[in-house]
């Protein structure tokens, strides 16, 4: 049976939700005019037997950084440090602080001249710079927060971090288990579930309301590229049932041809491969492109009109940022800030908002578009952005945005069959 046809919601028939990896505010954006970003940061530092706060200097920097950090729960606590936000370099490079004390790594700034889209993007649409993570940790977690607000597997106790082996997901081997934070914050490492999850996502209510919707992202199975960061394997309706041969689509660049066709659907996620996104220690720079590349598609295509572009990093990837998350929850977050642009003819042209939203704020954008009701999860509290972002009476014609790499490269370079993330 063919998919329904895309439906017109109460602001746009489409929305895009691009997701890239692992970078903070501070660490894209922090010198762009009218933002809240950071170019000194504090280090808690042992003098004698006592830590001490001292500042050091955010260094600019290459978009490509050859070494990963540390960005789970325990990471995310330390550079926290009870929102003395000073812990940064005490947390650790690669998984989960099994690597060396990352000192003045966090450190840093991206050069704007290495992320050039992403600041024309911010230039001409809106930059949100008080978005922050639902939780204080990793792409697992991140990710499912993005198609539903929460982990929560119970009343008690949430999902966080990482499952004990990939795929993370209904085709983890059979011992595979997760871990846990109790609303008292307790941190239960290895005692969760299975990763093969029966809780509602906007995949429900999408159904529910016969609006189609796609995941684009790279293959699963073919090599560990997507395992880890396609958030509906970790979700059983899907992996189990027909909608994982028609919703989910690989490979990402698929996303290109359905634009092309006219064919996009109501609600579109789309993640790179592991080499086109942001991901510290990835050896690339094509992050920047890619996303330049699916904005311009869509920019340059019928859907434009009636299509709203949410870009969002999942995590902080272990970078510095200097404002700390305005609560704590009992799922372990706020966590930090990350960027958010959001891109559409009616955007507010170079608009900065200051105002405060999290992931579950992107989940109420697209149950309020088409009247979907509530998953009950941060959606609820998740403040709304859309007459902050958008200003209706205006239809903004579509500019190219630069890019140094294009979409053929993109559509012709073969996948690169690494994990995107495996933190």
């Amino acid at each position: 049976m063919p998919p329904p046809p895309p439906r017109a919601g109460k602001y746009f028939t489409h929305i895009v939700v691009l997701i890239q990896e692992n970078r903070s505010f501070d660490n894209l954006f922090a010198t762009f005019p009218g933002a809240d970003g950071a170019t000194r940061g504090k280090m808690k530092v042992l003098e004698g037997s006592k830590y001490v706060d001292k500042w050091t200097t955010l260094r600019p920097h290459a978009l490509l950084m050859r070494t990963d950090l540390n960005h789970c729960h325990a990471a995310f606590v330390t550079a926290y440090d009870g929102g003395k936000m000073d812990g940064f370099n005490l947390e650790h490079t690669n998984v989960c602080g099994a690597g060396q004390p990352a000192g003045t790594l966090p450190y840093q700034y991206v050069d704007p001249s290495q992320i050039r889209p992403y600041w024309e993007l911010a230039q001409q649409y809106v930059l949100a710079d008080h978005t922050f993570q639902t939780q204080g940790s990793g792409s697992f977690i991140a990710h499912q927060d993005l198609i539903r607000g929460g982990t929560e597997i119970n009343s008690s106790e949430s999902l966080i971090d990482n499952p004990t082996a990939p795929p993370w997901g209904c085709d983890a081997p059979t011992n595979t288990v997760t871990s846990l934070i109790t609303t008292e914050g307790k941190y239960l490492k290895n005692q969760g579930p299975f990763p093969c999850l029966s809780y509602p996502t906007l995949r429900d209510l999408l159904d529910g309301a016969q609006l189609p919707w796609k995941y684009y992202a790279p293959a699963v199975g073919q090599s560990i590229a997507g395992d880890l960061f396609n958030p509906f394997d970790a979700i059983s309706a899907v992996r189990n049932g027909p909608e994982w041969a028609t919703n989910q689509t690989s490979p990402e660049t698929k996303i290109f041809r359905d634009v092309a066709n006219d064919s996009l659907p109501c609600v579109a996620w789309v993640v790179p491969d592991y080499a086109n996104s942001d991901h510290p220690g990835n050896q690339s720079d094509t992050g920047p492109s890619w996303v330049a590349q699916v904005v311009n598609a869509i920019g340059e295509s019928p859907s434009w009109k009636t299509t709203a572009i949410v870009i969002v990093w999942d995590d902080w990837g272990g970078l510095y940022d200097h404002e700390a998350p305005p609560f704590l929850d009992e799922q372990g977050g706020l966590g930090f800030r990350i960027p958010m642009l959001v891109v559409s003819p009616y955007a507010k042209a170079g608009y900065v908002s200051h105002a405060r939203y999290e992931f579950g704020s992107i989940v109420r954008f697209i149950e309020d578009n088409w009247r979907l009701g509530r998953l009950g999860t941060t959606d609820v509290r998740s403040a709304d952005f859309v007459h902050d972002f958008f200003d209706f009476t205006q239809h903004r014609k579509f500019v190219p945005i630069r890019s140094e790499y294009s979409r053929p490269y993109f559509l012709d370079r073969a996948p690169s069959n690494r994990a995107v993330d495996d933190e």
